[in-house]
């Protein structure tokens, strides 16, 4: 019985940690801080649930919890400190006499115009206080409940490297006092960019998890969606934040056909295209229109809307526009250099002009020290091997990708793949 509910506990968590955070900071308005207590809501219910039985609203049980802990260490912040006009402020709109309903009130007290924990708690942890890479690692495991290992693998980086970046950026925000605010006019534009990578890659870890028995993550897919659409709202005029926006509204308009019954993931090609989600594609569609009439020199995130424009366009896997999206993964590798890009740029010219093509390509990248653990490259050359009839070598790079893959679906479908060489060779990518 306890096994379920820890199991309970942990999706709960997954699902709503960065919000539990995002919201216990805005009133301690400490990262570092929040984090703590967010963690010791957790840890109340590990302790609570086996015993008690999960809550009708478990999401709302650790919310509460949580803000009552921030209720108490502003409470001995003050007794500490005496008075302070800030800590007081917060301690009359929490309702200090009578707990019950302070969230309301604080809540009321702290509206802006945005009036969303999560985009404060982005645009906090992207603070140019901290370097680039900083910001993206924190505001990942903050927002998106990643584990160190999950960042780590999704920027091609030691795992201890970003356990280090984690510490060190909440220290430096905690030291330099950073507001817990949606920054206004010229500090909304520099804090951009790394505002989109991070809800980018949040995105990408629900659009192929890292890591677990799932090969999607759909629930961290709607949150990264979600954050777009509203930056889309804020931002209207700055084609990045639309570029980004219609890569994301269309790459989720697969999700359906993502996966059979079983969950296994399906290959683009044998995707059954009337489960892409119309209104999704249409939305993107619409997005990249809009960023295509604000700029004639596309971003990062413009150009692979672009690409992924020409999927959602084709009817058929037959009619997929290889030759411009060849083209397209060249302007962007000259846009934001990349050896992920030059891959997948690899694979677009191996079904434009052939799999001999595409594997000169990537065997220049097979000594690239980024992607000695990815195993996506391994697993691009088995399929261009395959697709030559080289099945044994092809065979052999599939089992190095499964290796190297952390989540059980890939690692199952890789081995199927180099399995299923001993009958007959494929030519198909994911």
């Amino acid at each position: 019985m306890h096994s379920g509910v820890h199991q309970a506990i942990a999706t709960v968590w997954r699902l709503e940690s960065a919000r539990i955070t995002a919201s216990v900071a805005r009133v301690v308005r400490d990262l570092g801080v929040a984090e703590e207590l967010a963690q010791d809501a957790l840890v109340a219910a590990l302790e609570h649930w086996p015993h008690d039985g999960v809550p009708d609203n478990p999401a709302a049980w650790l919310m509460t919890t949580a803000k009552r802990r921030a209720l108490d260490h502003l409470r001995h912040r003050q007794m500490a400190q005496e008075k302070h006009d800030g800590i007081a402020a917060d301690l009359e709109a929490l309702g200090a006499t009578h707990v019950p309903d302070f969230v309301d009130a604080l809540d009321e007290a702290r509206q802006d115009d945005i009036g969303d924990d999560l985009l404060r708690l982005v645009f906090t942890a992207c603070h140019p206080v901290l370097g680039t890479d900083a910001r993206v690692a924190l505001t990942l495991k903050l927002l998106g409940g990643l584990t160190t290992h999950e960042i780590a693998r999704a920027f091609l980086v030691p795992e201890a490297t970003i356990a280090q970046r984690i510490v060190r950026a909440k220290r430096t925000l905690s030291e330099a006092g950073v507001p817990f605010e949606v920054p206004r006019a010229d500090a909304l534009a520099e804090r951009l960019a790394s505002v989109l990578e991070v809800v980018y890659l949040v995105f990408n870890e629900g659009y192929t998890a890292t890591s677990g028995g799932d090969w999607m993550r759909p629930a961290l897919c709607d949150e990264a969606l979600r954050l777009g659409r509203m930056l889309a709202g804020m931002a209207p005029q700055q084609p990045e934040v639309l570029g980004l926006l219609a890569l994301m509204e269309i790459q989720a308009s697969r999700t359906a056909a993502r996966t059979d019954a079983q969950g296994r993931p399906v290959l683009l090609a044998e995707q059954d295209r009337s489960r892409w989600d119309p209104l999704l594609i249409r939305r993107g569609l619409d997005a990249l229109d809009r960023a295509d009439r604000l700029t004639t020199a596309p971003g990062a995130y413009h150009l692979q809307a672009a690409i992924a424009a020409c999927h959602a366009r084709a009817l058929r896997a037959a009619d997929t526009n290889w030759a411009r999206i060849a083209a397209l993964y060249g302007e962007l590798a000259r846009v934001s250099p990349s050896p992920v890009v030059e891959l997948n740029r690899a694979v677009a010219v191996s079904m434009h002009a052939g799999p001999a093509a595409g594997l000169v390509l990537v065997d220049a990248l097979m000594d690239h020290k980024a992607l000695r653990q990815y195993h996506w490259l391994p697993s691009v050359r088995g399929d261009l091997l395959a697709r030559l009839g080289r099945h044994a070598e092809a065979r052999t790079e599939f089992v190095r990708a499964a290796e190297l893959a952390g989540n059980e679906r890939e690692k199952t479908f890789l081995m199927e793949r180099a399995h299923r060489l001993n009958n007959a060779g494929e030519a198909k990518h994911v």
